[in-house]
């Protein structure tokens, strides 16, 4: 499969390595040159972003909420605002989906940035949400409108059949690994001391509800009944990134074991309604607050950042 990272022996090198473990997905290539490596690598969506730059139609991911966990855990690395840190993790990036960037794409800006090398201690991956499963072309984020947000026909297990949500019957760890493979493989190669974690998504509804809620302005909740498949669509990408972790030899942090109890239903949540004064006012909605972002930094610091 031809490289879609261009030249060069580091890119050569690195196609002939990801082919050596798997002929699925993109190859990744590398840097002309190589690099001693940036202490803290992260690569992911926007529950790593934590930021939507709505002045930025080209969504160059160049902007990223300063209590987002990579910033804090910057922070806590001592690395934040330094060249020691690289983060090309970018809102609606999937693992291979596209339209948006995806994580060969990330790699390949990390690794121009000068990422991988020896010195690299801790590369962190948080995708899958954003991704096409199954037979379906449906992103999660676009069945909001006629899936989430619709009270009439609600967003149970036959929206997946009607085009409304993404197919997570498609969802697998297997499948979950193969279309990360060529880029760990890579990463590993090249950073060959580093801790390499696949961070899970935080709790947003509990396993087996039928209900998702989202707060506006903190008084007024919005509540879908009938939103199992949301539900079954976390529930899938969870045990497909535990699989996928074992499969690739990857450490898992487990955020929504982290979160437990701090939903988007919950008294106490961790996550940003639309301008919830419970959480963060001005925060992007269904994503983490400061204080669910800095629990899930806390743990990957005490674990891999020291």
């Amino acid at each position: 499969m031809k490289s879609v990272f261009g030249n060069g022996g580091r890119w050569l090198c690195a196609t002939v390595v990801a082919l050596s473990v798997s002929a699925t997905g993109a190859s990744v290539a590398g840097a002309d040159s190589a690099s001693g490596g940036k202490e803290l690598v992260v690569l992911g969506d926007s529950f790593s972003a934590n930021a939507w730059d709505l002045m930025d139609p080209s969504n160059s991911c160049l902007r990223h909420g300063k209590t987002a966990w990579p910033a804090q855990l910057g922070g806590l690395m001592g690395v934040y605002g330094t060249d020691e840190m690289v983060d090309p993790s970018c809102p609606g990036a999937s693992i291979d989906s596209g339209p948006g960037w995806t994580l060969a794409q990330e790699t390949q800006k990390a690794d121009k940035a000068g990422a991988f090398g020896p010195n690299t201690k801790l590369v962190t991956l948080q995708f899958g949400l954003n991704d096409h499963w199954g037979q379906s072309k449906q992103t999660l984020w676009n069945s909001l409108p006629g899936c989430v947000f619709d009270l009439i026909d609600g967003c149970g297990p036959d929206s997946v059949a009607q085009g409304r949500m993404t197919d997570y019957n498609g969802v697998s760890g297997a499948l979950f690994a193969d279309r990360m493979r060529n880029a760990v493989t890579y990463i590993r190669y090249y950073a060959p001391n580093a801790h390499i974690v696949l961070v899970g998504y935080p709790e947003l509804f509990p396993s087996g509800t039928d209900v998702v809620c989202l707060n506006f302005f903190g008084v007024a909740p919005f509540v879908q009944p009938r939103g199992s498949a949301v539900v079954e669509y976390f529930d899938r990408i969870e045990q497909a990134q535990r699989e996928a972790a074992q499969l690739l030899n990857l450490d898992f942090l487990d955020a929504r074991a982290l979160t437990t109890g701090h939903g988007l239903c919950s008294a106490e949540p961790w996550l940003n309604g639309v301008a919830d004064p419970r959480t963060d006012i001005d925060g992007l909605f269904f994503h983490p607050s400061s204080k669910g972002d800095a629990v899930v930094a806390d743990a990957i610091y005490d674990r891999y950042g020291k």
